[in-house]
């Protein structure tokens, strides 16, 4: 994939997408069969990931086929090591929009549990793959293993799909400024609040969606209004302050927003409270997008109000500073 501003891959997902979850009792639609896969789980869906899209579009275009994805869910650590639950950088509807913009517009789901697990590497290639699925072309990461045990490798695939007149692309580790992009490397970064960093790997701003709640309306009273978001309880991002911007209504909105436990009021469950600038109407109830431009500090105790507010307000200048020097998200 030809490198690219980060801004250029902030996509609004202009290419329709859809998902089809896979249901063991019942067959795949005619109609969605024949596609040119590429397997993943796409947490994250990064400028590796878009390698990926890129060589299945590709494929795809020469067999005359359309490209789709192939993912599961939940996560497989989750089923594995539910005490562990793993920090998700895009919920299944985000990560099928992102995978839409990438030139994938229908992303396969099948759901992951120990009976799918359990399955032998052969029988997901010959059943699932080119079975029910009928694959016309396959296409996966130099690190895609799949089936009991893991047993089923790249290798594999390739050896056993091509007998039968099926292509497998397998891509190789893709590296951006020297580093090999994966979403582990992305939530290392997000989780020490580098979103810069993070940016960089994705090809994009990480961004997060939900509907805004009610909160304790104390930001109002110290001149601050925020738009509340609860984030997932596996979401590992740094507490802290933000640079952010936020879509409301199909239009980015530049704002500063602090994750955490609020420790000068209550210390609460983790919640991200978003200022937006130069903005008023009602948010509560609607859908937004918060993406993370750049970190501003750690999140603090303050002693008084006063203080707060003051701090406040320098955070609000910094970030509109920064904001400024950003190049708008490009639809």
């Amino acid at each position: 994939m030809p490198a690219a501003r980060m801004a250029d891959l902030m996509t609004d997902s202009a290419e329709a997408s859809s998902s089809f979850v896979i249901d063991p009792a019942k067959p795949v639609p005619a109609a969605l069969r024949g596609a040119v896969l590429v397997l993943g789980n796409f947490d994250g869906v990064h400028r590796g990931h878009a390698e990926l899209a890129r060589e299945a579009v590709e494929l795809a275009r020469q067999r005359g086929r359309r490209p789709a994805a192939l993912t599961f869910e939940p996560h497989p650590r989750s089923v594995f090591r539910p005490e562990e639950p793993v920090f998700r950088l895009t919920s299944p509807s985000v990560k099928a929009e992102l995978l839409g913009g990438l030139g994938l517009p229908l992303t396969f789901v099948l759901p992951f549990n120990r009976d799918i697990a359990a399955i032998r590497a052969e029988a997901f290639i010959d059943d699932l793959l080119l079975g029910r699925l009928g694959a016309a072309g396959l296409v996966c990461g130099y690190d895609f293993h799949f089936g009991q045990g893991r047993a089923g490798s790249p290798e594999m695939l390739r050896e056993r799909c091509e007998k039968e007149g099926i292509p497998v692309v397998v891509v190789p580790p893709f590296a951006w400024a020297g580093e090999a992009v994966s979403s582990t490397l992305i939530r290392t970064a997000l989780e020490q609040g580098d979103v810069a960093r993070a940016a960089e790997l994705i090809g994009r701003p990480w961004f997060v969606r939900g509907v805004v709640a009610h909160g304790d309306k104390r930001g109002r009273e110290l001149g601050y209004p925020t738009a509340n978001l609860h984030l997932p309880r596996d979401c590992r991002l740094k507490y802290g302050i933000y640079a952010v911007r936020m879509k409301i209504d199909g239009i980015w909105h530049d704002g500063v927003a602090s994750f955490g436990s609020r420790p000068t009021f209550d210390d609460g469950a983790p919640r991200l409270e978003t200022f937006v600038f130069d903005f008023s109407g009602d948010l509560y109830g609607q859908q937004v997008d918060v993406a993370f431009v750049s970190w501003l500090r750690g999140e603090a105790k303050f002693d008084s109000l006063p203080a707060l507010i003051t701090q406040m307000d320098e955070d609000s200048a910094r970030a509109r500073d920064i904001l400024a020097r950003t190049p708008p998200f490009r639809p």
